[in-house]
């Protein structure tokens, strides 16, 4: 008999069994027997419990409480401590990411480790389709990193998948601050503050959606929610048009300092300054570079190295698309011959 069927049956064999578990809440609750010496084993969570809750000398049975698990998943995962393996493809992507939160809990890191892979690698349409919970979920469980960075590389390129679900408006403290201080975001800073009072409005549903009617109090029911991510908002890279149809309007959810010096930045920006300000390398139209890749041409172009600060950027206007303008030879001239001052970019097909 080879080992992983032994193991199979001894946890079908509920007569030396001394743990119980009781899985789940009232009225979804289910009991299961394990063992002691193979939680011990097998689980970090399970080691810790046991190590502060020894066996007694009388018979009586350890008995463990996990409410936060659902005992369906719970089976898969008791078979798996029990066994060793788990076959990923009988489990569609919504029960995976259950068995891969559940496994957070126990510190199962093997089992999470080739979770997230397979996730990763097989299921990268339902990933996208529910970016929202995805990330979610890897924010809240700090086990899950291959996770979190996948869909931090996938906010990183496309923020509007995150901005526009539907879910945006109850995301956690912990999911803004971190999309706030991301860098690489390919999104302008406007658009970052414009996002963060969406979802700041939606708190409370009776504010005003309308800015002009808002009373005293709203403003300050405004400012108390928003407080602790205004420190993150790159205020200071807004064009001159931004900060005075963004910002200014909601001037009174800002501290008097902050709202002082920003002021006294735009209002005493010289000509030359204000028209460089307007350049937003964040705002480049493309499917294939990112505003890293256009800040870096524009170094190249200004004959500068990749460490040197760039004091001034060039502006990307895009002439054209292949996908929306059509990928004919004609049609590629006709758009762009006689037209100076061009970068022509092409992604090699995969």
């Amino acid at each position: 008999m080879d080992d992983n069927k032994l193991l199979r049956e001894i946890l079908n064999d509920e007569e030396y069994c001394d743990v119980i578990i009781e899985v789940g809440n009232d009225p979804h609750v289910k009991i299961f027997h394990a063992h002691m010496v193979i939680l011990h084993y097998r689980s970090q969570y399970f080691q810790r419990i046991l190590s502060t809750n020894k066996k007694k000398n009388d018979g009586t049975l350890t008995y463990i409480k996990l409410s936060n698990i659902l005992p369906e998943i719970f089976q898969i995962i008791l078979r798996y401590i029990y066994c060793g393996n788990l076959p990923f493809n009988d489990y569609d992507a919504s029960d995976i990411i259950k068995i891969l939160i559940a496994s957070s809990e126990l510190c199962l890191q093997e089992l999470i480790t080739s979770l997230q892979s397979f996730m990763i690698e097989k299921n990268t349409s339902w990933i996208e389709k529910n970016l929202y919970f995805a990330y979610q979920t890897s924010i809240e469980n700090n086990s899950l990193v291959e996770l979190r960075e996948y869909c931090t590389d996938l906010i990183t390129n496309e923020p509007n998948k995150l901005f526009k679900s539907p879910n945006f408006p109850s995301a956690s403290e912990n999911l803004l601050i971190s999309i706030i201080q991301n860098d690489n975001l390919q999104i302008s800073d406007v658009q970052i503050w414009e996002n963060i009072l969406k979802w700041g409005l939606a708190q409370n549903q009776e504010l005003p959606s309308d800015i002009t009617n808002f009373s005293k109090n709203d403003f300050k029911i405004l400012k108390d929610i928003l407080q602790q991510y205004i420190p993150f908002i790159k205020f200071y890279n807004f064009t001159c048009k931004e900060f005075s149809d963004k910002v200014l309007p909601y001037k009174k959810v800002l501290s008097k300092d902050l709202y002082k010096d920003l002021l006294k930045t735009f209002l005493t920006l010289s000509e030359s300054d204000r028209e460089l300000s307007d350049i937003n390398l964040r705002t480049v139209d493309s499917k294939i570079i990112t505003y890293k890749h256009a800040e870096l041409i524009s170094k190249w172009i200004n004959r500068l190295n990749i460490t040197d600060e760039l004091t001034s950027p060039f502006e990307f206007k895009l002439l054209f698309r292949g996908s929306r303008d059509g990928l004919t030879r004609n049609k590629f001239h006709r758009i762009c011959n006689n037209k100076s001052r061009t970068v022509t970019i092409i992604k090699v097909k995969d």
